[in-house]
């Protein structure tokens, strides 16, 4: 599976100066957030696959203009042919203002998919906005990780953690990362292709959960 990571930062190779090559054989779009709407529903258009995202601490612009035809997957376990994808955007809380937040309510949100994490038996990408604590994240207030994605990422053991949040800019800046528990990290800044081998995650139905693979495999077959 080819999956093309986005974040904060519009491509101009993308947008300014698209070629359909640019976008061969990818399956599946993931943007971690700080992206203009519009620049998401070019790409969910020329690409012609889905295109799922968690909002950045700069995305009130989405209330306003919903980026039409893109999923929201904030709070959400996205299924794609199998692929379990936890969405959780946002940035620590520096400011009054939406799409921020401490690291306690951080946890909260957690806390509220345990039901979910339940059903699913777990997910096998988390998409934040904000890096982890320690993995790529940086001093200020406003660029640090959450403490939180570590224990996520420690308990459940996904195969790779999608980010963004700390720009390329801002200098020291390393793409990828191991986390302790083996999970992959990748900053998405701009743009990242992934090439995601089937093997690394459960085939579709076959999770090991009753109830949800009941429900996966009967929504295949409507």
């Amino acid at each position: 599976m080819k999956i093309m990571v986005i974040a904060d930062r519009e491509d101009p190779g993308l947008w300014d100066y698209y070629s359909p090559k640019k976008t061969e054989g990818v399956d599946l779009i993931l943007s971690c957030g700080d992206l203009a709407p519009e620049y998401l529903e070019f790409l969910v258009t020329v690409a012609n696959c889905p295109l799922l995202f968690v909002r950045g601490n700069h995305d009130q612009k989405y209330d306003v203009k919903y980026p039409d035809g893109c999923i929201d997957i904030d709070d959400k376990i996205y299924n794609y042919k199998g692929l379990r994808i936890l969405g959780l955007g946002g940035s620590r809380r520096y400011r009054p203002g939406s799409d921020m937040y401490t690291e306690k309510e951080m946890r909260k949100r957690i806390r509220k998919l345990k039901t979910k994490l339940y059903f699913t038996n777990g997910f096998d990408i988390l998409l934040t906005h904000a890096p982890a604590r320690g993995y790529g994240d940086l001093e200020d207030l406003p660029h640090q990780g959450f403490d939180c994605f570590n224990t996520l990422l420690e308990k459940y053991h996904p195969k790779y953690m999608l980010y963004g949040h700390v720009h390329q800019e801002y200098g020291d800046f390393q793409r990828e990362y191991v986390h302790s528990c083996g999970t992959k990290l990748i900053n998405g800044y701009s743009r990242y292709i992934l090439e995601v081998d089937d093997s690394m995650f459960p085939e579709e139905g076959k999770t090991g959960r009753r109830l949800y693979d009941r429900y996966i495999t009967w929504k295949k077959r409507r």
